[in-house]
């Protein structure tokens, strides 16, 4: 997810997560000296631009040329550049296995640089090994923590009389709310492949992940399926959350950044997200707009309550780069106290590595306080066992919000996928 950045998108893992449909690009910086090739989700610009206004203050000789792309694009368009010779020096590269541009599936091929001795690796906090490393050997700088939760605009909230909901109930009942006042409560944009992951993670956390957190550890033994488990009640969640007019009047026509303007606009009360989409909520809402983030509750137990959170910007360089030496000290930059920093505060996130000058943003609150108290989830697809569940997963949820598959199907279609039957 990122998805993204999950997500990929993100984020993909995801990414997993501003996105635009086409790939641009930007020279961060001018002047001569070696010339540094970076690629990075859309999702990531806004933090990227600011790490390497940074990074090239302190170092004048190396030019940084940043290719921003969405997630889809950036996951294959990597692949075919690492495969012919052509790929960038340092590139997003998305924790665990659960998509093809997962630090587990590249590696595999030979394309990253072993970061094992680098500065930052002894910070990687244990929980987050799994996710950044490979037989034991460090792959990636991860640069933020992030998580998904419903980002929303504070003053709609008040405007349809509501407040944060605590449980399903209460989140059903926010949804008749907004319906009265004109408004949806979430902006939903599935048009976004990668956005069709969002709620239901969301809702998976609790569902699945407060029961049976082992889960995807027993889906890679071949002893837990996806059509066995409470992943059918949380897609039946999903789509009961539609039928009650909770999203977007047709989800799979709108796209993420419609559903980012409609809660800037006032439209939804909010929309379910990572936590790196609040700039640009934030941007098109306005400076004065004060957001909120809740966890998505998906049971009557307000202490079940869980939220995915987990590595997500995360970052490789090229085990063939022409420019190693200059490779290195970006990735060493992005890894430092001032690198996460500056990353974290302009993405809307968290530092993935220990930072005692990080200041969060309030709508992070939620996230920190859940991450202390120990009910975060790692986002699924970054554990699941191969990239091809959550491309199966993406597809699934379009095709139940067409009215083209049934939940029993969607999840036999995910167990293929993870060769669980």
């Amino acid at each position: 997810m990122r998805s993204t950045r999950p997500l990929a998108a993100v984020l993909a893992t995801v990414s997993l997560a501003g996105l635009t449909a086409a790939c641009s690009s930007d020279t961060a910086g001018s002047g001569g000296g070696d010339s540094l090739r970076v690629a990075a989700s859309s999702t990531d610009r806004v933090p990227m631009d600011a790490a390497v206004a940074a990074f090239r203050a302190k170092n004048p000789d190396i030019q940084v040329d940043v290719t921003y792309a969405d997630t889809d694009q950036l996951q294959s368009t990597l692949r075919t550049q690492l495969s012919s010779g052509t790929a960038p020096d340092v590139f997003t590269v998305w924790p665990g296995n659960g998509n093809p541009g997962a630090v587990q599936v590249l590696q595999k091929g030979g394309y990253l640089t072993d970061l094992s001795d680098y500065k930052f690796t002894p910070k990687i906090a244990d929980g987050d090994k799994s996710v950044t490393q490979v037989d034991g050997k460090t792959y990636i700088v991860p640069v933020t923590f992030n998580g998904i939760g419903a980002i929303y605009n504070k003053k709609t909230l008040q405007e349809i009389g509501g407040t944060e909901p605590k449980t399903w109930d209460d989140v059903l009942d926010l949804c008749h709310k907004a319906k009265d006042k004109g408004k949806v409560l979430l902006a939903l944009g599935n048009q976004t492949t990668w956005v069709t992951q969002m709620v239901d993670y969301a809702l998976a956390a609790t569902t699945v992940y407060s029961n049976t957190p082992d889960f995807d550890e027993q889906l890679s033994a071949g002893k837990a399926a996806f059509a066995d488990s409470a992943w059918k009640e949380t897609l039946q969640q999903y789509l009961d959350l539609n039928k009650a007019g909770c999203f977007t009047k047709n989800p799979n026509g709108t796209g993420y950044e419609t559903s980012v303007t409609d809660v800037a606009q006032g439209k939804a009360v909010g929309l379910v997200q990572v936590t790196t989409s609040i700039p640009q909520v934030q941007k098109e809402a306005g400076a004065d707009t004060e957001l909120g983030m809740f966890a998505l509750p998906a049971s009557g137990d307000a202490g079940q309550t869980r939220i995915p959170g987990a590595v997500s910007a995360a970052y490789g360089v090229n085990a063939a780069s022409k420019h190693a030496a200059q490779a290195k000290t970006f990735a060493e930059f992005l890894g430092s106290p001032e690198g996460q920093k500056i990353y974290a505060e302009k993405g809307g996130t968290l530092p993935a590595l220990p930072n005692d000058s990080f200041q969060a943003d309030p709508a992070l609150k939620v996230l920190i306080d859940m991450q202390k108290d120990g009910k975060t989830v790692p986002f699924m697809d970054q554990r699941w066992p191969n990239p091809e569940v959550q491309q199966t997963h993406f597809t699934a949820v379009q095709k139940l919000f067409s009215g083209d598959t049934s939940v029993d199907d969607a999840l036999k279609s995910m167990d293929l996928a993870a060769g669980s039957e």
